[in-house]
């Protein structure tokens, strides 16, 4: 068991590294080369997602390299906190691209449920019932806070799959977002019973790359 364990952040930590720089610099190129306002929009996206993730990434990294998770709980705790409120905004991005791309003269009462929907998740999230900086945070508020977020993603996914084959950059979008919900719903249902399924977090952070390299070709 702890071979396993062992293996597995040796490939964890270097995979972190690679998708934060990766994420970064993803951003950074599309703001320096934005010529649109999908692509400004995508480059902050990126940095969003980048800096956000950087809260739990960076002790989590940390705490692979040193075995020292114990002391690194809280610092855990509050990074995935962050991380959760940052990725929420990230899909809200994610929306306004897609807004711009098929749907420019949209009015603002189309995505007023999408907004809702971020704004609940984002409280969720900051109820102390939560109790992000436990070892063990309890399962239920887990689920609670995610409702908002799934439905939220759901929305976001189905904007691009209705428009699908509209601009062929996007094609695959729907199925990039759909694909990291499927990889994040069993973490949130049962990591606190079987940790080895926190390793779908490696593929479900791929579909954010993935993402964003579509993103590259607006």
């Amino acid at each position: 068991m702890q071979k396993k364990k062992r293996v597995f952040g040796r490939i964890e930590a270097p995979f972190d590294i690679f998708y934060l720089l990766s994420a970064f610099t993803i951003g950074i190129y599309l703001l320096r080369t934005g010529n649109s306002s999908v692509r400004i929009l995508a480059g902050s996206m990126a940095l969003v997602l980048a800096i956000g993730d950087s809260f739990h990434l960076l002790p989590r990294i940390c705490a692979i390299l040193t075995g020292k998770e114990e002391r690194l709980t809280k610092a855990l705790g509050i990074g995935k906190l962050i991380t959760s409120i940052t990725m929420t905004v990230f899909y809200l991005f994610l929306w306004q691209i897609g807004l711009l791309l098929f749907l420019p003269d949209a009015s603002f009462l189309l995505s007023l449920p999408v907004y809702i929907l971020a704004i609940l998740r984002i409280l969720l999230c900051l109820l102390p019932q939560n109790r992000w900086t436990d070892r063990y945070p309890p399962v239920r508020f887990g689920i609670y806070r995610n409702i908002p977020f799934f439905l939220l993603g759901i929305a976001v996914a189905l904007l691009f799959a209705i428009h699908v084959g509209v601009v062929p950059a996007a094609g695959s979008m729907w199925l990039a977002i759909a694909l990291s919900f499927g990889f994040y719903l069993p973490v949130v249902l049962w990591s606190n019973e079987n940790s080895k399924l926190g390793m779908l977090m490696l593929p479900k952070t791929c579909c954010y790359l993935w993402i964003l390299l579509m993103c590259l070709k607006f």
